[in-house]
């Protein structure tokens, strides 16, 4: 059994990495959706800890959205590989050798994962930028899309995080139905 059929099943599965438009493709529609987990975990947070001011508890809200996007995360990729995202931009998480990968592993991935925003959100509050959310905005988009450049410096086309953690994302389709017999 190859590795490819050893991720997919019966699905289909190509272990070269997918295009860098699919993986932002697939990323973009992941915040879209992440809106509303961020959302209902907000409405919950302030609910439980009784905020009554947005400024109030504002550390903790930032903590609990942190642990509720690690959770969401970690379950999805040590669960089944995909977000539901990434089922619909056909993308998997596998480990370096084709294999599902574990908790442990998703929540390295998760962690790393943040160098995404962290160091233009860094130079942003750093450069006197915070006081303007079009500043901060393009700080992080450039940022991203410079981050996302990268993985062209890899040999299989991995993001950063992906190569320090053992994992890597993999174009994957779900098998086609099964004709019924005439």
């Amino acid at each position: 059994m190859t590795a490819a059929s050893a991720v997919s099943g019966a699905a289909v599965a190509d272990l070269r990495a997918p295009s860098l438009r699919r993986r932002l493709a697939s990323f973009l529609y992941e915040g879209v959706l992440l809106f509303g987990v961020v959302f209902v975990a907000g409405i919950a947070y302030s609910v439980v800890s009784q905020q009554r001011h947005a400024l109030q508890g504002r550390q903790g809200m930032i903590l609990a959205m942190f642990l509720v996007l690690g959770v969401y995360f970690v379950w999805y990729w040590s669960r089944t590989g995909q977000t539901l995202a990434m089922q619909t931009w056909h993308v998997r998480l596998v480990g370096r050798d084709g294999q599902p990968v574990s908790r442990l592993r998703a929540l390295a991935r998760y962690l790393a994962s943040w160098v995404w925003f962290l160091p233009s959100l860094a130079i942003a509050y750093t450069a006197g930028w915070h006081h303007s959310a079009w500043a901060v905005f393009g700080c992080v988009l450039a940022g991203v899309l410079l981050y996302a450049l990268l993985s062209f410096l890899h040999p299989q086309r991995q993001f950063l995080h992906d190569a320090l953690c053992g994992t890597r994302l993999i174009h994957w389709r779900p098998a086609p139905p099964a004709r019924p017999a005439a």
